[in-house]
């Protein structure tokens, strides 16, 4: 099937609208995706061997967020 996804999807429930646009731009940022992270984590959380958590992207620079 064309449609068919290689793995299954999974649903996370509570995060709101700004959560997830704030995580994609970050993940943007750090040359990734949300489910890249959100793997990462998880494998980083259950302590499997050899993982890390990941690392976020780094701060704005300041002077370009001034109004």
């Amino acid at each position: 099937m064309a449609n068919a996804h290689k793995h299954r999807q999974r649903v996370i429930r509570g995060a709101d609208d700004q959560l997830w646009n704030d995580l994609d731009a970050a993940t943007k940022a750090a040359g990734t995706d949300r489910s890249a992270v959100t793997r990462q984590f998880w494998e980083w959380y259950v302590s499997r061997d050899g993982a890390d958590h990941p690392r976020r992207p780094a701060d704005p620079d300041p002077a370009s967020t001034d109004t």
